[in-house]
């Protein structure tokens, strides 16, 4: 592969923009290398500005499980931009996609648009605190729920210790109400809600864990979460801008059948342009303005550009579940592939799978948390990213991401990938 064109226009955006990138994972940091610039996606395939040609497995971080480009979302753009690009006011839109996936998703009566996965579960948080009249809230160290304050946490010395900021900025003030637990620890949950009966508004997780690599939910861990939060008034909160419409219609609450409280929504509801939304039952949602005194706000919520690509996206998906059965079918043939091919290369290795999210550890032991994630090899993760991308696969740029599949990934796509697979050598 050539990068020459990506090499100089990253050499002029680190002039102009902090680190050369948007967004920290896209500047190749934990990885080495310059960052690769995309020209255009279409299905499957992303194609960068030297015209170098990529099996995609980001898929934007999740949103486009049709593929890049899918031709009733842009469709609706078009339409929609003709019209005008923000109103500032309600529109006819709005509703239809809240009516979709009010009906579509478990345990929700009412949903709020914002603009991103941050402010979805920002917003959340604020919720719950302001329903229950708690402040704390658990976590779980190695989930993220966007760059908001409270979430910039990283673990102390034990699961009862009092969180501390990982990010200058965030203040001790805001650390001391995040309060972090093991995932798949159910004991270092009990013991942070007996050691503040009384304090916590919400437990919030990523029913299945993304960005420490993909780690699905332990068996019960899910139900006993929800067995926690019910027997303390606590609110469970799923962070599902991975899973939402993603894993199921319904997402993971129809997956793994566990109803929380309020759930966070992401890109998927918005066809990959900027979008997030919190949804819960009526009586929650009533809390928020106008109805209700927890304020919550945002010009661009309910963008018609987004809403009109989400609602086509959406109902896409509603219309043929058959796309679930099809992407579990590509994504387990993937993984079936990867484990012959990396037992014969003789690499010590991990995989972990939830439908259509998938993702490679280097290392000897399960991963099932934060710790065990950090155990990987990161220097033949490293190594086996270059290598794909030199040969035409384009994985997620750290060890500490889930690979998306979408449905235009197919036999010839997983071929190829193997392929390259096979021919890694650490």
């Amino acid at each position: 592969m050539r990068y020459q064109r990506s090499s100089q226009l990253f050499a002029d955006a680190i002039q102009t923009i902090p680190g050369g990138v948007n967004s920290p994972v896209r500047a190749f940091k934990s990885i080495g290398g310059t960052p690769v610039f995309m020209e255009s996606a279409k299905g499957a395939k992303l194609v960068d500005v030297d015209g170098n040609e990529y099996i995609d497995y980001i898929n934007s971080w999740g949103p486009q499980i049709l593929g890049h480009a899918y031709d009733p979302v842009i469709s609706a753009i078009k339409a929609a931009a003709n019209k005008g690009t923000s109103f500032g006011t309600p529109s006819e839109i709005e509703v239809a996609i809240a009516d979709l996936i009010t009906s579509m998703v478990p345990g929700i009566d009412q949903i709020r648009m914002v603009n991103s996965g941050t402010e979805a579960c920002m917003s959340a948080i604020r919720l719950a605190r302001g329903f229950t009249g708690r402040e704390k809230i658990i976590k779980f160290s190695g989930c993220y729920h966007g760059h908001s304050d409270a979430f910039l946490i990283a673990a102390g010395s034990g699961a009862m210790t009092f969180g501390t900021p990982n990010s200058p900025g965030v203040t001790q003030g805001t650390a001391k109400d995040t309060l972090l637990a093991r995932y798949n620890d159910l004991e270092s949950v009990d013991l942070i809600i007996e050691e503040h009966k009384g304090e916590i508004a919400a437990i919030i997780i990523e029913p299945v864990a993304g960005n420490m690599g993909c780690i699905p939910p332990t068996p019960g861990f899910l139900e006993s979460l929800r067995a926690l939060c019910t027997k303390n008034g606590i609110m469970l909160i799923f962070d599902e801008v991975m899973t939402g419409f993603r894993l199921a219609p319904g997402g993971a609450q129809e997956y793994f059948g566990v109803t929380a409280d309020i759930v966070c929504f992401g890109k998927i509801i918005g066809g990959g342009l900027p979008v997030g939304a919190f949804a819960a039952r009526k009586e929650i949602m009533s809390y928020l303005a106008p109805v209700g005194p927890v304020y919550q706000a945002g010009t661009l919520s309910g963008n018609p550009l987004a809403m009109a690509a989400g609602y086509n996206m959406v109902k896409a998906l509603n219309d043929n579940h058959g796309i679930y059965v099809e992407l579990e079918s590509m994504t387990a043939e993937l993984e079936s592939g990867l484990n012959s091919v990396l037992t014969e290369n003789g690499i010590e290795y991990q995989i972990n799978r939830v439908g259509s999210m998938i993702s490679v550890h280097f290392c000897p032991e399960p991963v099932v948390d934060f710790d065990s994630a950090k155990a990987g090899d990161n220097d033949t993760f490293k190594k086996f990213f270059h290598h794909m991308l030199d040969n035409g696969v384009y994985l997620p740029p750290s060890a500490y991401e889930t690979w998306f599949l979408c449905t235009e990934i197919g036999d010839e796509e997983i071929e190829k990938t193997l392929n390259a697979a096979r021919t890694f050598n650490p």
